[in-house]
């Protein structure tokens, strides 16, 4: 790899030096692994989240602006049909609609960011499947490494969405690869997007449409942010660092720089992604793990008159632990009390448990309001670097108690290549999964326009979720 040593005296244009540099040759062939797998898992969240109302909602107002000639595919439309930003921003949207996208511990979905972003530029240029996972790992490393830097549970306690505010960041980067931009460019890519940046936790106040539009947004600013770059448009070259306005000091009390250039291109964070197995927020996963177990534990059907306790950290409480009332998929989704109750009673936590009937279900709603949450400041020490759990029910007059130190789906308990591709089978039964993954898992043999090409489905009806 071959950095520029002049451009590397602040963070911003290290981290634009790195991206410049980037070859996919760098990579390591676990990070090659773990991208691949990032492509299946996201184009088959985005294709079931195509037919959402809110990702139907988006597709209609780009449409409306759209040239006649498309730069970039819809996933699961047969034509392209819009340009690179906008195919971004509602690829981005449908990935988040329902959940099932990837996660990780520094708190923010990266896939459902980086992936549509790289594919619509990649799809645009015709570019090789190999510049596609350069691209992505390059976007994923840069979107996490900028929420480890703002301190993950500070941010989110300020109430910002970290996919919102960090994800520019990460598509921008992505984008930058892809375009071939010089170390002053990226510089100003990162810039543009930063500014760019932004996703508040609002929406958990009535379960509204806006946090799917969060990644769908950040999806479009880094796309917006690498092409206005690449015309000479330029962006403040300190976003992290500089004292007045800069990244750092703006979104967080505790932030720290050193997570962006520590160990750059020797550590990937991004091996640590998570896949998830459930429809609903990382957090709760393994709540839904230990719920799981108790129920193995315990015997089912589960007694619904137990007693039951779950244990949180302060993040999980203020993000996941209100009170549940019947609203919309993405209240309950959030919902502590909401996962775990179905976790215990249906067994399952997939879309089947998000529809209007599961979400006003008497017994689902009785148990979820009976759940007693006790602040553990066990967990507090733990939390996000491991995303730790217990929850405990009574039995012929004992507790007994399931405890997670992490979910499954994370690494340390991780979904395969094979796992991912049942998950995409699962979710897009219209569609062809062994062959969309298995392009997906050799991608480098591929171009991404002829990848893009399996995802469309005209005969699909598939009535939103």
């Amino acid at each position: 790899m071959n950095f520029d040593r002049r451009a590397v005296a602040a963070p911003t244009r290290e981290l634009a030096n790195w991206i410049a540099g980037l070859r996919y040759e760098d990579l390591p062939q676990r990070t090659r692994e773990v991208v691949r797998i990032a492509i299946l898992d996201t184009v088959g969240a985005g294709v079931y989240g195509y037919s959402t109302p809110w990702a139907q909602m988006l597709l209609a107002w780009a449409k409306r602006g759209a040239a006649s000639a498309g730069e970039a595919h819809v996933w699961g439309e047969v034509q392209p049909s819009l340009r690179t930003a906008d195919a971004a921003l509602v690829n981005g949207t449908a990935s988040h609609a329902f959940e099932l996208d990837d996660y990780h511990n520094a708190k923010l979905h990266p896939g459902a960011v980086v992936v549509p972003a790289a594919i619509a530029v990649a799809e645009k240029l015709n570019a090789s499947g190999a510049d596609l996972v350069t691209a992505i790992a390059a976007g994923y490393e840069v979107m996490i490494r900028s929420s480890l830097a703002l301190n993950p549970s500070a941010a989110r306690l300020r109430g910002w969405h970290l996919t919102g505010v960090c994800g520019p960041f990460g598509a921008a980067a992505a984008c930058a690869s892809l375009l071939k931009l010089n170390t002053e460019q990226s510089a100003w890519a990162l810039g543009l997007a930063g500014t760019q940046g932004a996703g508040l936790w609002a929406f958990n106040a009535d379960g509204t449409m806006s946090k799917r539009l969060h990644a769908g947004k950040a999806a479009h600013s880094g796309v917006l942010a690498a092409e206005l770059a690449q015309m000479g448009f330029t962006g403040p070259t300190q976003i992290y660092e500089t004292e007045d306005g800069g990244v750092l000091k703006a979104f967080s009390d505790a932030s720290d720089p050193a997570p962006l250039t520590q160990d750059l291109g020797a550590v990937y964070h991004l091996d640590k992604t998570s896949i998830k197995p459930y429809s609903c927020c990382g957090s709760t996963h393994s709540y839904i793990d230990a719920a799981f177990a108790l129920r193995k534990k315990l015997g089912t059907p589960w007694d619904a008159r137990r007693r039951v306790r779950v244990g949180t950290c302060k993040v999980v409480d203020v993000q996941c632990g209100f009170d549940y009332v019947p609203s919309s998929a993405l209240n309950a989704q959030m919902s502590l009390r909401y996962t775990v109750a179905a976790a215990l009673l249906e067994g399952q936590v997939l879309p089947a448990q998000f529809t209007d009937a599961k979400l006003a279900d008497p017994a689902i709603m009785a148990l979820a309001r009976r759940i007693e949450l006790v602040p553990d400041p066990e967990l507090d020490k733990l939390y996000p670097q491991d995303f730790a759990a217990w929850v405990s029910a009574e039995h012929n007059g004992k507790w007994e108690r399931a405890d997670i130190m992490n979910p499954t789906g994370s690494i340390h308990a991780p979904i395969d290549a094979r796992g991912a591709t049942e998950k995409f089978r699962g979710i897009n039964p219209q569609l062809d999964a062994d062959a969309i993954a298995a392009a997906a898992l050799a991608i480098e043999q591929h171009s991404v326009r002829e990848f893009v090409g399996l995802l469309g489905n005209p005969e699909s009806k598939r009535a939103a979720a």
